[in-house]
């Protein structure tokens, strides 16, 4: 079958009329391609059968049950269905959460198939997480491996496995061959229309397990095909450099009250070394929040302004930016560095000469935010563009500040480490360095859980803390009060503790909603301490760094992703007192919530918990690339899928070092493959 063939609307098939089209299209499914591509999520193993009675001992049924009775429990939005159901060895009760719809689906008196977990509680054997197929009189019972897709209340998986088994004798398994045959053959294998059948119709464990491999080596191989030759486009680009003699690096290390950490200088040495290469550098450096990654890029930017060039330095809010800014005012215009800072919020007045300034070249160093890319912006040698907290920004706004020179290097730099996986996904093409020692005399910090409705224990410890002469951060998830979300929010808490609370302090309100030079007036003044307690939303996540604040109190925080508490925390543990994370949650609390909460408390290491949040949400949000839809995979999950992962990306690199052709469209395996990079679809972008 064809891509051409492959592409055709579902409703080319039989039984999948426009409403049935309709339905499908909610799942995102709309044609051929994307039906075979809908993979089951599970397999129900019916070649087992297990009552009732016996799942209290293995914790799972797999039964033919009678539905006996139904009946409705709780009220307005929480009112939950139940239902009493009976097989040959007793009765049990179905917990139907979010599930009304099984009224109609499994009326009394119905027979139906039903698998899940099931406990005994409250006096009985009960289920909330199960899947029930209704049966038919005389109908024939499913045998062997049944796939489990996700479906929506009206269309079943029933009606998914006919459309699939459809589709697959409609031509699904003549689907041509995505991997070139020779890396078939030497992997192991399958076809990928026996895969397509492995996967969706299994008559083994054994057939599955291979089909699902070959797939999954499918996908994250054309994904590394992509990144191999955005590598090799890099590396084929030449520029001409002039190194500069490293004067201006050496002057600020001069001047430092401090020495650079090991990992401070393997990291600069790495960068410098790439800047002087025949080609432009793309480098990402990942450290912990703290760890001294900004102080590395100045390094990296005095030397490319030492060689004749300019540099600029891109974070993703006018705040972080400007604490950027004036700390290369304290460290870098004392050498000599003409700084120039610029934003969407720069007036009219000041913007066409400062714009002037960039492109005659009078600017050697320029920081602000995403406006450093626009079009009016022009630079007369850009040689250098860091982008800091990489990930908040979509994949063609870093793309574009790198156009703004002939070939600048890249340097992004992220607080939130990179998980392994993620590194040889979407960022396979560039090298990594790593920050992980901090700098000495910081004290880890300690993180407590406090459970809502006991925050009078955490409001009273921080009051201490504040009496002591120190300062702390109270966030919220919400600026104002909401009509959806009963939760605590910033400017209702800003009152309430400057009021009731902390009346002997003063307070200081931050959120995203406030204008520009009434954040930066309230964080001077925080900073300078003339504020002892900042309120704020998530704006505070990046870009603060005040030593005095030893505090950080986060409300609601099962609201907050792992990766944005981790961030909070950082906030603090700045200087050499000790300091203190506390996490106010609210019940009841998600697994994965728990899991959040429960990370947390257990270590304060980046890295640590950013192979935690991958495995919590997965791989495409965590890398920021959801903006980017670089990270499309629809079977092949990088964490669990190491080991395929190494193997697809040795083979695309290796082809690809193997047939320059491949940097070309003219390319012979391009025509042929790699216009197939993402299943049945288009190919992957070129360089960047």
């Amino acid at each position: 079958m064809f891509l051409r063939e492959l592409r055709q609307s579902v409703t080319t098939l039989k039984g999948a009329g426009p409403s049935v089209a309709e339905k499908l299209a909610r799942l995102g499914i709309f044609s051929l391609a994307d039906l075979l591509l809908h993979y089951p999520r599970d397999y129900d193993d019916r070649t087992v059968f297990v009552p009732l009675l016996d799942s209290i001992k293995v914790g799972r049924a797999h039964t033919i049950v009678t539905v006996l009775s139904q009946e409705w429990f709780g009220y307005g939005r929480m009112r939950t269905l139940k239902l009493l159901v009976e097989d040959q060895s007793g009765v049990a009760a179905l917990l139907c959460f979010n599930r009304p719809f099984l009224e109609q689906s499994l009326p009394v008196g119905a027979r139906a198939l039903v698998t899940g977990k099931f406990q005994f509680r409250r006096g009985e054997i009960q289920s909330s997480s199960f899947e029930a197929e209704r049966l038919g009189d005389g109908e024939a019972l499913p045998r062997g491996l049944i796939p489990l897709y996700a479906a929506t209340d009206s269309l079943p998986q029933g009606s998914i496995r006919r459309l699939l088994k459809e589709a697959l004798r409609e031509g699904g398994t003549r689907v041509e061959d995505e991997i070139p045959p020779p890396l078939r053959e030497a992997r192991g294998l399958l076809h990928k229309g026996e895969a397509l059948l492995g996967i969706h119709a299994p008559d083994s464990v054994a057939t599955l397990n291979l089909a699902r491999e070959s797939l999954i080596y499918e996908e994250l191989f054309y994904f590394q095909l992509a990144v191999a030759r955005r590598a090799f486009s890099r590396r084929r680009d030449r520029v001409q450099r002039r190194p500069g003699p490293g004067i201006l690096r050496q002057r600020l290390l001069e001047r430092l009250p401090f020495a650079l950490t090991p990992d401070q200088e393997k990291s600069a040495a790495e960068i410098i070394a790439d800047m002087a290469l025949p080609h432009p550098m793309g480098r990402l450096l990942q450290g912990d929040v703290g760890s001294g990654k900004t102080l590395v890029a100045f390094l990296a930017c005095l030397e490319a302004i030492e060689a004749g060039g300019q540099a600029a330095l891109m974070a993703p809010t006018e705040l972080l930016a400007r604490q950027h800014g004036e700390t290369a005012a304290r460290l870098l215009e004392p050498l000599g560095i003409r700084l120039a800072f610029l934003s969407g919020n720069i007036d009219d007045a000041a913007r066409p000469p400062l714009l002037a300034a960039l492109k005659a070249g009078e600017v050697d160093l320029v920081l602000g935010t995403h406006a450093l890319f626009s079009d009016e912006v022009k630079y007369k040698n850009l040689r250098l563009a860091v982008v800091d907290e990489q990930h908040r920004f979509g994949v063609l706004q870093r793309l574009a500040l790198g156009r703004k020179g002939p070939l600048p290097d890249l340097l992004m730099m992220t607080a939130t480490p990179i998980p392994r996986t993620l590194a040889l996904t979407v960022f396979g093409d560039l090298a990594v360095s790593t920050i992980k020692t901090m700098p000495p005399g910081r004290k880890p910090i300690e993180t407590h859980l406090a459970r809502a409705g006991n925050e009078t224990k955490v409001y009273d410890y921080v009051r201490r803390l504040l009496a002591a002469g120190r300062q702390a951060y109270f966030v919220y998830p919400l600026i104002g009060q909401s009509e959806r979300l009963e939760l605590k929010n910033a400017e209702a808490m800003y009152e309430k503790l400057a009021r009731e609370i902390y009346p002997d302090f003063k307070l200081g309100l931050i959120h995203s909603r406030l204008k520009e030079e009434d954040k930066r007036a309230t964080m001077t003044a925080f900073s300078k301490g003339e504020i002892q307690v900042l309120v704020a939303t998530s704006v505070v996540e990046v870009g603060v760094d005040v030593p005095n604040a030893v505090a950080m109190v986060v409300e609601h925080a099962e609201r907050f992703g792992l990766a944005a508490l981790h961030q909070l925390r950082g906030r603090v543990g700045r200087g050499q007192d000790q300091s203190y994370c506390f996490l106010v949650y609210g019940e009841p609390l998600t697994e994965d919530g728990k899991a959040r909460l429960k990370a947390l408390l257990g270590t304060t290491d980046g890295f640590l918990l950013a192979e935690e949040d991958l495995r919590i949400r997965g791989p495409g949000e965590i890398a920021g690339t959801a903006q980017s839809g670089s990270l499309r995979l629809t079977i092949a999950d990088p964490a669990r899928d190491l080991a395929v992962l190494e193997k697809a990306r040795a083979d695309a690199f290796a082809l690809v070092e193997a047939d320059p052709g491949l940097l070309s469209p003219e390319g012979s395996l391009v025509r042929e493959v790699l216009s197939r990079a993402n299943p049945f679809g288009e190919a992957p972008a070129g360089r960047g």
